[in-house]
């Protein structure tokens, strides 16, 4: 990332200044790599944690403003420690080393340039992971090529009201559409190991909310006509912590009932993909930021 950027990296398109002491964008990050947790992580789906983990790189602060962020004290607060690319790229080789299956990079959007100079001193023989919310740039996307090898977009919002109200998107719909096309378009078709574990492509993940299965019902019609054959990850993980602590609509775990109309109708789609149990909500599955 060139020194004094003037950033245009999420679909904020800020074109705010960054430096390494400072930052003016939506964001608030300066020019410099910021991360809360570099380690295994086996909580995500089958084909990406597999056996041995994922080897997951969190980053700090994020291009959205959920309001029941699980992780708010990294992307709210932007908990976590400065490192340089050359220092991410040591410690992807560690990763790499530990025989987990992926490096997965959370919340990335914000560091593309600083990840890149990363990659291209050390690209590790796993594949790279892209987990993000989704809410991305076609163009950096596209300028991502020969670095990803897996994405991992979440599809939160079928309402752009509800994208503004919660996350601080109004174009979140049209948005992630255009960003995981792009994805498609890049990843190719998905492909696995013998093992089942994923080598390329994109799989969509979906968090349903408490109160909202409508949402995610036109979530999954907008996947099923848009991306049929790409799998979808359909989480049940919600906990109400951050802003949505006490919240009139989101200040609840989602109901067995709940999530079973959201599943049921995954079926009826005929889409593939993944459920989790309703055990997985619970505040002792979010890591401790302690890198």
């Amino acid at each position: 990332m060139a020194r004094n950027m003037k950033c245009d990296l999420c679909p904020r398109k800020c074109f705010a200044e960054r430096t390494e002491d400072y930052g003016k964008g939506f964001c608030g990050l300066n020019d410099k790599i910021k991360v809360a947790r570099i380690a295994a992580h086996m909580w995500e789906e089958p084909p990406i944690s597999a056996e041995n983990g994922s080897g997951a790189v969190f980053f700090s602060g994020c291009t959205l403003r959920c309001i029941y962020c699980q992780n708010y004290e990294i992307s709210e607060k932007k908990k976590g420690k400065y490192i340089s690319p050359k220092t991410l790229a040591e410690e992807i080789k560690k990763l790499e080393a530990s025989g987990v299956h992926n490096i997965n990079l959370v919340s990335p959007t914000p560091y593309v340039n600083l990840i890149k100079q990363a990659l291209d001193i050390y690209k590790p023989s796993i594949p790279i992971v892209y987990n993000s919310s989704g809410y991305e740039r076609v163009s950096t996307i596209e300028a991502l090529k020969g670095y990803i090898d897996i994405y991992l977009p979440d599809f939160k919002y079928s309402s752009d009201e509800l994208a503004y109200e919660y996350s601080g998107a109004k174009d979140y719909v049209v948005t992630a559409k255009k960003a995981i096309r792009a994805m498609i378009n890049q990843a190719g078709d998905n492909e696995y190991d013998n093992n089942g574990v994923m080598k390329k492509g994109v799989i969509i993940r979906h968090l349903v909310l408490p109160n909202h299965t409508k949402n995610s019902m036109g979530v999954l019609d907008i996947i099923k006509e848009n991306f049929p054959d790409k799998p979808v990850s359909l989480m049940g993980q919600y906990v109400p912590v951050y802003k949505a602590a006490g919240h009139k609509k989101l200040g609840r775990k989602i109901t067995t009932r709940e999530y079973k109309k959201v599943t049921d109708y995954m079926i009826r789609l005929e889409i593939d993909g993944f459920t989790q149990e309703l055990s997985s909500a619970d505040e002792d599955f979010i890591p401790d930021w302690n890198y």
